[in-house]
């Protein structure tokens, strides 16, 4: 005889069963209560690693082929001009066998020399990283500090750059979106800033959580040097960053004294399809690349934006519901400043940890975690590249389930208002 029971723990109850032999049969048993409802795809609601779609999957799935092959030397040709059309430049682009951080390094190494000055304008965690980055690399790092839960300190961006006079600033590093704190920072203003100061410096945005998820536009607003990755907004799995440079920033790279063999502009400016990669191409990634771009053509980039902003308001709706209990609340206070593509919930009246456990293992989503200074004291849900309707709702659904299966106070009906903010995104002409 196998026994097996329900138990009590966390606030919810885990299933157990007995069995036993009755004659040549096996009877089994369930006692009362709630099984786990796991079972099932697993939604994955982090910012990255995000979904990848079962075509970009089919893409990559196939023999390897000779590097040197027609058909691999066309892939990387169109990836790279395709590129040019999701960073909006007609400026060169490149692909990295990296992730992000490995984008940072490019555009640094191929554009400054040892002992430039860098200006970082953090607003959460990856500017300051990129900026730890330019240290390590001999770089002088200058930061102007910024506040957890805002954007950039423009007043202080401004002041700064006045003062640069003789021009002893480099570049000027700031991301679109700060993927821990869940920011958006205003590309356009800060651009207009450094022109209004005249200052030469490169102008470098990091737009891993924005390009393909929100408005980007490169040349429009004066970008020297953009980067992005492949596991968000762009639909593929890890592995592969992305960096488009000016005119500008090409010039630059002429005289810069951190070039190495590996992230060299000059040898993947070159026609063979090795002296790209500075080796073997990771081709059954640029497959997958490809096949993922095709998607994102088809929806249309305005579209994908549009989508991205209705995916973002059903979150927001529902997190400014749950917030009424008062025991979590939006890291970012001022609405009009919340990413597109996730969103970073502050708990101070419970441990997030226990809310993203109880989702994964009792309703198969996984929750983001709070990183960086928000270790431990936050939650994140991202709805970012391959995402829909459906699965944001699951994932809010999900989680307000978790709310009430913990004790956690929230204010009922998140998901009702998630389903009115879609309801007002489609509008009326949609049943036409």
């Amino acid at each position: 005889m196998l026994t097996s029971g329900w138990a009590q723990t966390e606030g919810f109850e885990m299933f157990t069963e007995t069995s036993f032999n009755s004659g040549n049969q096996v009877a089994s048993v369930r006692s009362a209560g709630t099984t786990p409802l796991a079972r099932g795809r697993e939604f994955l609601s982090i910012p990255g690693p995000t979904n990848v779609p079962e075509m970009v999957l089919q893409a990559m799935h196939r023999p390897a082929v000779d590097i040197y092959a027609e058909e691999l030397l066309d892939t990387i040709h169109q990836l790279l001009t395709d590129l040019k059309a999701v960073f909006r430049t007609e400026g060169s682009t490149y692909i990295y066998i990296a992730n992000g951080h490995g984008a940072w390094e490019a555009a640094l190494t191929n554009t400054l020399s040892r002992g430039d000055r860098i200006l970082v304008l953090e607003s959460g965690r990856f500017a300051k990283g990129w900026g730890e980055q330019g240290d390590l690399l001999g770089l002088t790092v200058e930061s102007i500090p910024g506040d957890w839960r805002g954007t950039v300190d423009m007043a202080a961006f401004e002041a700064r750059m006045k003062a640069d006079t003789t021009h002893e600033i480099k570049a000027v590093l700031v991301v679109q979106i700060d993927t821990a704190s869940g920011v958006v920072n205003d590309i356009p203003a800060i651009r207009a800033i450094m022109d209004a100061a005249r200052h030469p410096a490169l102008f470098m945005v990091d737009g891993i959580a924005s390009v393909g998820c929100m408005e980007f536009e490169m040349d429009r607003w004066s970008i020297d040097v953009a980067v992005t990755c492949s596991q968000k907004g762009l639909m593929m799995t890890p592995g592969l960053s992305f960096l488009a440079a000016s005119p500008k920033a090409k010039a630059a790279h002429l005289k810069a004294g951190l070039r190495t063999s590996y992230w060299d502009w000059s040898a993947r400016d070159l026609p063979e399809s090795y002296r790209k990669f500075c080796g073997t191409p990771p081709e059954h990634m640029l497959f997958g690349l490809r096949a993922s771009l095709a998607l994102l053509f088809e929806e249309g980039l305005e579209q994908a934006w549009a989508r991205h902003r209705g995916l973002a308001a059903a979150v927001h709706a529902a997190v400014d519901v749950w917030a009424q209990g008062g025991a979590m609340e939006f890291n970012i206070v001022a609405p009009a400043l919340r990413s597109p593509s996730v969103t970073t919930i502050l708990t101070p009246g419970f441990d997030p940890q226990k809310l993203r456990d109880f989702a994964r293992k009792n309703c198969g989503v996984v929750l983001g975690s709070g990183i960086g200074e928000l270790t431990g004291m936050a939650f994140r849900i991202a709805h970012m590249g391959y995402c829909n309707a459906p699965m944001v709702l699951g994932t809010l659904g999900a989680t307000e389930i978790a709310l009430n299966a913990l004790n956690i106070p929230h204010g009922s009906g998140g998901v009702q208002a998630a389903i009115a903010a879609l309801n007002q995104h489609f509008g009326p002409e949609a049943a036409r």
